[in-house]
């Protein structure tokens, strides 16, 4: 039939309608025509025109009306009474007849398109100014999900368009500088996916905490997706690396987080939809496949590339056909307007106390004040400002709360929750899913919410000192000396991609096992062994897994490729585990495999670990994580590092067990690199240059072992010190002898931090890299500038012997 200005499908819209349709169902509109060809998929709909808005505001002086309740707030009035009035006369007037007949005339063709009377439909708002990139409207409209039927249709049309004048949208306008009756609102009418049998979520295309661009994260909860967005639920999360997605050979997911998914979504009986608790099994089983989460990402990343900027993608799944499709998108509004040249940084200066509640981290600051427990949103003069919101779960009407506090902390909540939406776009920081903030966390009490260790935030007793920083990265200079990066923590490894490091000189295993695996790996592979209440406790860590092994590879094959994703094509150097048999014996299951000794710190460590019978087949779960990360997932810049190798019958024994693994030096361009932190590793460096690729410099080690001082020693403290003349003899040694084999050098440790003149000897002696925690690189990076402006005709090493700086394998 005929279309009119009121009423257009979205087959024939685009992104240039926002001003006849909005934000959202321009987009609907263009992913149906242009996208198709990229494959994705979105269900069909119409949508109403701003035409129409404004032909129900034109009639009956509602236009006058409304502005009438605006004067009066803008006078003074209260927020809730201009909202509350606005939206009664909207209600109150009908739709205009020829608006109602185009719209059921519309949902008619929707019915026979889909092949059945009365379809279901999602009911959304589209502002005519929305999700635009110096704006977002998104959530501050109203969206009814399982309309059914002319009547319930046409109701959920007029409460979108009264909905228009929420509080939040109201409050939203005024600090944007938007007038109230220039932005009209669109109403999108679309096909309901059945997710409710299924699961549904959110992607966006890029780290929504660090804007690291190089990821599609993907979360997903069971039934339809408005408990993802609400925040009402705790979703998996799934990492996805974009240049690994181009290969149909690899797999792309780099990371799975499984969420507690404790609530869902459903059609209710009777009415639109409820919210239910999961079963059991659901809570702790994946909603998408590898498979599956790689088709949404190749969609975002086509629309995306389409859009030419990063997308926030709403995406479901249809329990009964199990087709996947995407329902919203649109531009993502946080980190697209970050400076990509400036690097802010927060952090406590004191000493942490008690953490009285963890979730998780949104917006890498730090916030302050007594805490204000609510249930509801409450009075703006009843919300001091520069309090800490705690409350279960938010959702817009919290908004005008949310932005007069100094941190927001939920009981409930993803990174992709309402709370972590809005706390972003304020630049406040939340902890949100904490599971019991608002049971104890108590009214009054003066806390400190900390984002900035990590994916985990946490919520310290108390006013803790703390300091900002922001660097200019745009003014660090170029150097010959590649400054690299030590990192533990993979969670925190994409907020560090803009520093202008030459990849990772020391990624250390221990931290992810740790923290990630928290169990022995001998105990995964004999279980027998264990006492009753470790074995329980390893069934409880490892539910779900029907080999324990794979959990285990799976944490930390994850754990190295988020690390090796955020430096990528950069060389990142993977450290094999160095814990000693104390720290081993700590990890849960783990005393049974480890002996006790007196002095571990030069006892049953590093390589002789790898192929002794106590822990070989411990050693061959980590080989087969690093394997998985470079073969499969394609991070093939990933360098494995020995530590702790005394002799060359250790080395040999070592590389064998890591070729029955399949880590073979050369193959698909691995690199195998071996510490340096024994004087044998210097006296024999030729001989080691021969069966490793290069070499790192573990000063602590090497400054202990060659003067004789135990380094955790408080008594001879003042006797270690990696300066001493025999510790920088044996550098000395060791660069040039490395380089006669055309083997790079480098050093992770501190001291380069801490003392300028250090960093300046390494740079004479012809150090190849120096790795530091990010914290010290823009220093150090300084230090070894002003070093080689002094070193320019006089460095220790001829340019022509020293070796080319090729340890980045090629890409993949």
């Amino acid at each position: 039939m005929e279309r009119t200005r009121r009423v257009i499908p979205f087959t024939r819209l685009g992104r240039g309608d926002v001003g006849r349709v909005g934000g959202k169902n321009s987009s609907l509109g263009e992913l149906t025509v242009q996208l198709a060809s990229a494959g994705v998929a979105v269900p069909p709909g119409f949508a109403t025109t701003a035409d129409a808005y404004e032909e129900l505001l034109d009639g009956h002086r509602l236009r006058t009306r409304i502005q009438e309740r605006l004067d009066r707030f803008h006078d003074g009035g209260a927020l809730e009474v201009a909202g509350e009035g606005i939206r009664s006369v909207i209600m109150a007037e009908p739709l205009p007849d020829a608006l109602r007949d185009e719209i059921v005339s519309a949902y008619e063709d929707l019915g026979r398109e889909l092949g059945r009377p009365d379809p279901e439909v999602a009911v959304r708002s589209s502002a005519t100014a929305e999700d635009l990139p110096e704006a977002s409207f998104a959530g501050q409209q109203e969206t009814y999900l399982n309309v059914r039927g002319i009547e319930q249709l046409l109701r959920a049309v007029h409460r979108c368009f009264a909905s228009l004048f929420t509080d939040r949208a109201i409050d939203y306008r005024e600090r944007m500088g938007f007038d109230h009756l220039r932005v009209a609102l669109s109403v999108g009418v679309q096909a309901m996916v059945r997710s409710d049998l299924a699961g549904a979520g959110v992607i966006f295309t890029l780290d929504p905490e660090s804007g690291f661009p190089e990821v599609v994260v993907v979360s997903a909860a069971w039934g339809l997706g408005e408990t993802v967005v609400s925040g009402q639920t705790d979703p998996d999360e799934y990492t996805v690396f974009k240049p690994s997605l181009k290969d149909a050979a690899l797999n792309p997911v780099i990371d799975v987080r499984i969420g507690a998914k404790r609530r869902k979504a459903v059609y209710a009986e009777q009415g639109l939809t409820e919210t239910v608790d999961t079963a059991a099994e659901e809570r702790t089983r994946r909603v998408l496949t590898d498979a599956e989460v790689r088709r949404l990402a190749q969609w975002a990343v086509a629309v995306e590339e389409h859009y030419g900027c990063p997308m926030d993608l709403e995406w479901a799944k249809d329990g009964i056909t199990g087709d996947l499709a995407i329902v919203q998108a649109r531009p993502e509004t946080v980190q697209s307007r970050r400076r990509s040249t400036t690097l802010r940084r927060c952090r406590l200066t004191g000493t942490p106390g008690t953490v009285l509640a963890e979730g998780v981290a949104v917006g890498e600051a730090i916030g302050a004040g007594p805490v204000r427990r609510l249930d509801t949103p409450v009075d703006l003069d009843r919300f001091p400002a520069g309090a800490v919101l705690v409350t279960s779960v938010t959702d817009p009407d919290w908004e005008p709360i949310m932005k007069r506090a100094a941190a927001i902390v939920t009981d409930h909540g993803g990174r992709t929750s309402h709370a972590a939406i809005v706390s972003r776009e304020l630049g406040v920081p939340a902890v949100v899913g904490t599971g019991n903030a608002t049971e104890v966390l108590l009214d009054g009490a003066p806390v400190t919410v900390s984002c900035t260790e990590g994916s985990r935030g946490k919520v310290y007793a108390g006013l803790l000192p703390y300091e900002e920083t922001e660097t200019d990265l745009a003014s660090l200079p170029a150097t010959r000396t590649r400054v690299m990066l030590n990192l533990a923590d993979p969670s925190a490894a994409f907020r560090w991609w803009r520093l202008p490091a030459d990849g990772v000189g020391l990624a250390r295993l221990e931290f992810i096992v740790a923290h990630q695996v928290k169990v022995h790996p001998m105990a995964l592979v004999h279980p027998e062994r264990l006492d009753p209440g470790d074995r329980c406790a390893v069934d409880q860590l490892t539910e779900g897994c029907l080999d324990r092994t794979r959990y285990f590879t799976d944490r930390l094959a994850y754990g190295i490729a988020r690390i090796a994703a955020s430096r990528w094509p950069d060389p990142v150097i993977v450290r094999a585990s160095d814990f000693k048999t104390n720290e081993y014996a700590k990890l849960l299951g783990g005393r049974p495999f480890e002996p006790v000794e007196a002095n571990p710190m030069i006892g049953w460590r590093g390589a002789s670990r790898y192929y002794s019978d106590g822990y070989r087949e411990g050693f061959a779960l980590e080989c087969r994580a690093l394997r998985r990360v470079r073969d499969e997932m394609g991070l093939t810049n990933v360098i494995v590092m020995i530590p702790f190798c005394r002799t060359l019958l250790e080395a040999d024994r070592v590389l064998k067990v890591m070729a029955g693994e399949g880590l073979r030096r050369g193959e698909n361009g691995l690199k195998v690199y071996v510490m340096a932190e024994i004087p044998a590793n210097v006296m024999l460096a030729q001989d080691f240059a021969e069966r490793f690729d290069g070499f790192s410099i573990g000063s602590n080690d090497l400054t202990q072992l060659t003067l004789g001082v135990d380094r955790d020693s408080e008594s001879l403290a003042d006797v270690f010190d990696e300066n001493d003349p025999a510790v920088t003899g044996l550098i000395r040694i060791l660069v040039p002898r490395a380089h006669a084999s055309r083997r790079p050098v480098g050093l992770c440790g501190q001291r380069p931090s801490d003392d300028p003149a250090f960093a300046a000897f390494l740079v004479r002696v012809g150090i190849d890299s120096i790795s530091v925690v990010p914290d010290s690189f823009a220093a150090v990076k300084q230090h070894v500038a002003a070093a080689e402006d002094h070193e320019l005709e006089g460095r220790t090493v001829p340019a022509g012997n020293r070796p080319t700086p090729a340890d980045a394998p090629p890409a993949a």
